[in-house]
């Protein structure tokens, strides 16, 4: 993956994205709440990688709200621990139920 952002970012570390959404394991079920943290070059390969990641966890479908970028890195868990696995490559999903 791109350390590099391949747009006019300059951040002075690595892009750590954060997505928001709700993602369904059952067609027409209640949806799962969630946060994706991962580290990408740019909010599309954010988004895609986040899906994947998604569907390798057995979600069908999932609804992305937000997707921002971190600029500080969190001190709570388990938003800490997340973001220190998308440092290292990891795409990290926080579930809320």
């Amino acid at each position: 993956m791109m350390a590099e952002p391949d747009n006019d970012n300059n951040l002075e570390g690595p892009m750590i994205f954060i997505i928001i959404g709700k993602a369904y394991e059952k067609k027409g079920g209640e949806g799962i709440d969630l946060h994706v943290m991962l580290r990408a070059p740019d909010d599309d390969s954010a988004v895609r990688a986040a899906l994947n990641a998604l569907t390798e966890e057995g979600f069908l479908e999932a609804d992305l709200d937000q997707i921002g970028v971190l600029t500080d890195i969190p001190n709570e868990e388990p938003h800490a621990s997340a973001y220190q696995g998308a440092l290292e490559g990891e795409v990290a999903i926080i579930r809320f139920q």
